[in-house]
């Protein structure tokens, strides 16, 4: 079995349902993960959308996820600690508009569908030394010859 990375609240390729975007309630998906590599230390996790005008839009940036983990529940906390649960000691990364925590989807409207990639990867860290809100960019560059396997969902969404 591979490492894999999927949704109840949608298929790979299929539409994100509207409560996950900024048209609802904007809450993240549960997403859940399996066959994580040996050696496995921890995950990082994105939501980038390379449809968005400017470039590619970021979403959603977590990391020092505890190798334990197996899965996130929907609506994860948008608080700036991460002290609970799955989610202790793990770190929030900020999106393209400098916030931490999951913003959805929200395309331009009448700008077709774009893609939504979540990508989880496990690394052979246990942590990327990187200080909370950190931008992809640094998370980018800091998982660089860490990273054992990656594993994608892509939704769709337009407006």
């Amino acid at each position: 079995m591979s490492f894999s990375l999927s949704s109840p609240a949608f298929e790979q390729g299929n539409r994100i349902p509207t409560r996950h975007t900024c048209e609802g309630e904007d809450t993240s998906p549960f997403l859940q993960w399996s066959a994580a590599p040996e050696g496995t230390k921890s995950f990082a996790l994105s939501c980038l959308d390379p449809d968005a005008p400017p470039g590619t839009w970021v979403h959603w940036v977590l990391y020092d996820l505890s190798a334990d983990t197996g899965k996130l529940e929907e609506d994860v906390t948008k608080s700036e600690k991460l002290e609970n649960g799955a989610l202790q000691g793990a770190c929030w990364g900020v999106d393209s508009f400098s916030r931490f925590g999951y913003y959805g989807p929200c395309p331009p409207p009448g700008h077709g569908d774009h893609r939504y990639y979540f990508r989880l990867y496990a690394l052979n860290t246990d942590s990327l030394s990187l200080p909370p809100n950190a931008t992809w960019f640094q998370v980018e560059k800091a998982m660089d010859g860490h990273i054992i396997s990656t594993a994608e969902l892509m939704g769709t969404y337009s407006r």
